[in-house]
């Protein structure tokens, strides 16, 4: 199978242990994690060949993270080196009515000081059939949204196909720019289009006609979300399909959970999971989208599938601490086929 190339910033989570609010914590949770390395790190799990692309410290920090990916399958043969430090973000878990908490502190890591000339893509896209990168990137810093638009079109170039997660931070894009153009002109290359509604309102200005999400709570329709995947495809042409997920908040620790595919004749709906329970939802999104690229490489001419697979994916990352998916393919399918019962496998 020929590989997958992923781009993007990984960060040091540090978390609170259990369930502590930040000024009770008297240590914190060391795990490694981003958008882009969580996609990675999914497919390496479902047996994709898959590189990671970034850029790290060389100091202990960046070889902690560094090992991480190693040490789950993936490969960092093109990871550069430079800057002085790695990006960190402290988490603190939610549960039942309060909500879970992101505090950033990334600026000035090597990621964020990257520039257009750095990487050389013609090499890293070599024998590469996806290519996959997130609305993270281009909004830690202006060199990292140009090296993106750099790596778009090399791989536009080389007829590789192009996926992006929107995943609008409002805590990020703090360096002086408008989102919109900058991810008007970066989607438009794309070929497959993840996001939410309000990645969809934030970035874009598109919203569900007809729809008041902040009425919804847990009962999210799918074909409210039809009209946003059409207003995606008017907007960029290039895109092949167009994916949303559908979340339900019915408290930080009970979750409603599918999806729907839009390939610009049909509208697919995934089933709806229950997710009562959380354990982790952070990188909720990011399983998602490495579950729909092993399920649309896998499943080329079976959307359902493949959309059926992703949702799966994710429903299991939420009963997983840490950023990233680490479940097999077996795993899913078990899911998929309707066995939630959580047995012990013995």
């Amino acid at each position: 199978m020929k590989k997958v190339v992923t781009f993007g910033e990984i960060m040091l989570r540090l978390a609170p242990p259990g369930f502590l609010r930040f000024s009770q914590a008297n240590s914190f949770d060391v795990v490694y994690g981003g958008g882009e390395s969580n996609v990675a790190v999914s497919l390496a799990n479902y047996g994709v060949p898959v590189d990671f692309v970034t850029r790290l410290p060389d100091n202990d920090m960046g070889q902690c993270a560094l090992m991480e990916m190693r040490k789950r399958g993936v490969n960092t043969q093109n990871i550069i080196f430079g800057g002085d430090r790695l990006g960190i973000y402290f988490l603190e878990t939610g549960a039942v009515s309060r909500g879970s908490k992101v505090v950033y502190d990334r600026a000035h890591s090597a990621m964020s000081e990257i520039q257009p000339g750095m990487i050389n893509w013609q090499k890293i896209f070599e024998g590469a059939t996806w290519f996959h990168w997130t609305g993270i990137t281009p909004a830690i810093s202006q060199g990292a949204a140009d090296t993106c638009l750099e790596a778009v079109k090399v791989a536009r170039s080389m007829g590789i196909t192009i996926s992006t997660d929107l995943n609008y931070r409002a805590k990020l894009w703090k360096y002086g720019v408008e989102p919109e153009a900058i991810m008007t002109e970066l989607t438009s290359y794309c070929d497959i289009i993840l996001g939410n509604e309000e990645d969809a309102e934030k970035h874009f200005g598109i919203k569900p006609e007809g729809l008041d999400i902040t009425t919804q709570g847990e009962h999210v329709k799918a074909e409210a979300f039809l009209s946003v995947c059409q207003q995606m495809m008017k907007k960029f042409p290039n895109a092949k399909k167009v994916i949303t997920t559908l979340r339900g908040s019915i408290s930080a620790s009970h979750n409603t959970w599918a999806g729907v595919l839009y390939d610009g004749k049909t509208l697919y709906k995934s089933p709806e999971y229950q997710i009562t329970d959380i354990v982790d939802r952070v990188g909720g999104g990011d399983s998602f989208m490495g579950g729909l690229i092993y399920g649309l490489l896998h499943y080329p001419k079976d959307d359902q599938h493949a959309l059926n697979f992703a949702v799966a994916a994710s429903c299991l990352k939420h009963t997983i601490k840490g950023d990233a998916n680490l479940v097999t393919v077996a795993e899913v399918e078990k899911l998929m086929g309707g066995d939630a019962s959580g047995r012990v496998a013995r």
